[in-house]
């Protein structure tokens, strides 16, 4: 395939010749002109046909291998490696486990981001090594770099991210950096930041949702100390100073276990899914009455949890996508808090 061909260069245009080419390249692999494997024109084939320097495009060519649309074979020449990067803008998301409330953030930024722009969606499970190698082999690939940054150390105790994490991080343009849903102070310079605030939301949530909360005679919290997707500890701080300021009796325990002591007047409030499950079908199967005899109260709100009636303190998550979406494309920088609420339904 003569791909020269399928390049436009136009002379009376205010646009760098070198861009240019860039734009020619993607807009062809949009069209379908251009699939991957297909040998591009050579460096010195390109400035002959056109009437360009070498230096014009070498850029194009840096610029097209720095974003992974082409890779350079030695001695061969050059190929399109890949036809997803399609778009103006390329977002790199990079979150740490796949959940419902996750993907509410994804698919509300996907949405609001709009059509000009294509957003590869990476997992890395907390690991820090995943997330390194997710980071470099895409360096230099995108746009912008969405982050949710949420690790385990080696006791899988959270933290927001290593020094490793912090260091890379760093390295990458200040102006395509966005930070989702947990705050780290050690990222340098002005982004793009819109977070949760762990401690103080499920405190002052609790406290919006006391007068539901103060009929019952103990709140117990279900704070998995160890897990695969550690929580960050400040919701158990924000707990603790919410009953000790309050007077009221409390618990936290690791997990919902089989045959748990249920009494009448329990408030329960639990973070993963599986513990939820758990606690309703132990509370229905001791006849016991949701929301009257024994309240339960979750972390993090979905729609399924709002189709079954329970309550849920939660920051909103379409919000988060929609927020970091327009600051984007509005082209600002600043640190904003995620609006967070007690929301109550029957399980109260």
């Amino acid at each position: 395939m003569d791909a020269s061909k399928y390049i436009d260069i136009d002379e009376n245009s205010r646009k760098p010749k070198y861009i240019q080419i860039v734009d020619s390249v993607t807009d062809n692999i949009t069209l379908g002109n251009f699939v991957v494997d297909d040998k591009m024109p050579s460096i010195n084939m390109l400035s002959e046909e056109f009437y360009l320097s070498r230096d014009t495009v070498e850029k194009a060519y840096k610029i097209l291998k720095e974003r992974k649309i082409i890779t350079s074979v030695r001695g061969k020449g050059f190929y399109i490696s890949q036809t997803n990067l399609i778009s103006k803008t390329n977002i790199l998301f990079l979150i740490n486990k796949l959940s419902s409330y996750k993907l509410q953030i994804y698919n509300a930024f996907n949405h609001s981001i709009g059509a000009n722009s294509h957003t590869d969606l990476q997992i890395y499970h907390c690991d820090e090594s995943l997330f390194l190698n997710l980071l470099e082999k895409n360096k230099g690939a995108y746009d912008y770099y969405v982050v949710m940054s949420h690790f385990k150390n080696d006791d899988f105790k959270h933290i927001s991210a290593p020094e490793s994490v912090v260091k890379a991080l760093n390295k990458l343009p200040k102006e395509k950096l966005i930070m989702l849903d947990n705050l780290n102070d050690k990222i340098d310079g002005k982004i793009i930041k819109i977070y949760q605030d762990f401690e103080n939301d499920i405190y002052e949530s609790l406290i919006e949702g006391f007068k539901k909360i103060v009929k019952y005679k103990k709140l117990v919290l279900v704070y998995p100390a160890k897990s695969v997707y550690p929580y960050p500890k400040r919701i158990v701080n924000g707990f603790r100073k919410f009953c000790i300021e309050k007077s009221l009796d409390f618990e936290v325990i690791d997990e919902i276990y089989d045959d748990m002591i249920l009494k009448n007047g329990d408030l329960f409030i639990t973070i993963v899914e599986d513990d939820l499950v758990n606690l309703i079908n132990q509370i229905r199967g001791n006849e016991f009455k949701i929301g009257k005899e024994i309240g339960v109260l979750s972390y993090n709100d979905t729609p399924l949890k709002d189709l079954l009636g329970i309550s849920v303190v939660s920051t909103d998550f379409k919000t988060m996508g929609e927020k970091a979406a327009q600051m984007i494309l509005n082209n600002e920088k600043c640190e904003i808090k995620n609006p967070f609420n007690f929301i109550d339904r029957a399980s109260m």
